[in-house]
């Protein structure tokens, strides 16, 4: 009996030789290559400040305290999700609200988060599901007005556009997935990206224990002879590894390739299967605005009624 994989990572010998060379150079933890890595990202979605951590988990971690959410706050996340949106809530010690998704898109939109909205909600966490960006701005534009945070959980939507923008591009705060089973991959690791200076060098201090200077920077010299770092907030070990980072370079300049074959992949499936879905079942699809375009699987997935709360 054949199975058809959920992912099939794209790893290959530039991969395997560019983790090499990070081997051979004798820097494997944060270092250059996850430097170069972050401005190479953040280029390609088109944010100021990209900032690596070991995971998409820790991304959404990071991206909570960004939001100021903690004890007392809810924020509204979608019922149709990776458990990780809604474990980054609770780690900050606040309160996670589900919201249904679109029976379309299978992404939040404004006239499922409203009911929710209270005078606890700090944020709102609207996922792409699938690689499908969610209308952010459409939330944004509810949402903003309260005083309420809206974090784009982008993980699986490297690469994908609405509108012609970047999935995450038009977001305060993004967080991305590079686990295997998502198209640009490091073994494991994740981004988040912001627009505010400020807050990504905050990022950068707490997933590092909150040091006031990094370990890259000491190692290399930057802080010059006996300095001594200080430790002013609470932080963590979240940070990525500089041969991880070596392959997402790597993983970046294939990512249109990637899209684009992801697509084709999507197409074969709608026209080969046709209407053959059990009932019930249906592709997810992109949203209705017609200059949109995406890099979600559409594959066949349960009736909506089945993941709400």
């Amino acid at each position: 009996m054949s199975t058809i994989p959920v992912m099939i990572p794209w790893l290959g010998e530039e991969e395997a030789e560019a983790a090499a060379e990070a081997v051979r150079s004798g820097w494997v933890a944060q270092g250059p290559r996850v430097a170069a890595f972050e401005r190479a990202f953040a280029e390609a979605v088109g944010v100021p400040h990209a900032v690596a951590v070991s995971s998409c988990t820790t991304a959404l971690h990071l991206a909570m305290i960004g939001a100021g959410a903690g004890p007392g706050d809810e924020v509204v996340v979608p019922s149709l999700s990776f458990i990780a949106t809604a474990n980054a809530v609770t780690y900050v010690g606040a309160t996670p609200v589900f919201a249904d998704v679109d029976p379309v898109t299978g992404n939040l939109t404004p006239e499922t988060v409203a009911p929710l909205l209270t005078d606890r909600t700090r944020a709102v966490v609207a996922v792409d599901q699938g690689g499908v960006p969610v209308d952010l701005d459409a939330i944004r534009a509810l949402a903003e007005p309260r005083g309420i945070t809206v974090v784009e959980d982008a993980a699986c939507a490297a690469g994908s556009l609405l509108r012609g923008r970047p999935a995450g591009a038009g977001a305060e705060i993004a967080a991305y997935s590079f686990h295997p089973r998502k198209l640009l991959t490091t073994g494991e690791g994740g981004m988040v990206t912001c627009r505010d200076a400020g807050l990504a060098a905050r990022l950068r201090r707490l997933r590092e224990h909150g040091m006031s200077v990094s370990a890259a920077d000491r190692h290399a010299g930057a802080g010059g002879a006996g300095v001594v770092e200080t430790y002013d907030e609470i932080g963590f070990n979240h940070r990525m590894t500089d041969v991880q980072a070596a392959i997402g370079l790597v993983q970046l300049g294939k990512l249109p390739a990637m899209v684009a074959r992801r697509r084709e992949l999507a197409a074969h499936y709608r026209e080969s299967l046709g209407r053959s879905w059990p009932p019930g079942w249906s592709t997810t699809r992109r949203t209705a605005a017609p200059t949109s375009s995406r890099s979600g699987c559409g594959c066949p997935r349960t009736p909506p009624t089945a993941a709400r709360s």
